[in-house]
């Protein structure tokens, strides 16, 4: 019994995981550069979009890191499972 389907499907969820991961960056990188160009680069407006910016990311990692895992767990339970529940007995 081969998992290839499985594998595919896992693969799909973390890679849409981590697209989804790497289109939050891009957004916050370029709202930020767009309102650092309206309200200047120093400013309190700036700074404050940089933190926001920053926290948000890490959220976003956190988030794509949980569902790499959760994958990884999950793949590794449902292979045991199906391991034993169609072992053949020699």
């Amino acid at each position: 019994m081969t998992n290839n389907n499985d594998e595919r499907n896992n693969g799909l969820i973390k890679g849409v995981a981590n697209e989804a991961n790497d289109f939050v960056h891009n957004i916050l990188d370029t709202s930020g550069k767009i309102v650092k160009s309206v309200s200047g680069e120093g400013g309190l407006v700036g700074k404050t979009v940089d933190s926001s910016g920053r926290i948000v990311k890490k959220i976003s990692d956190t988030g794509n890191n949980v569902i790499g895992q959760t994958v990884d767990s999950s793949s590794k339970v449902f292979k045991n499972v199906t391991d034993k529940a169609f072992k053949k007995n020699k």
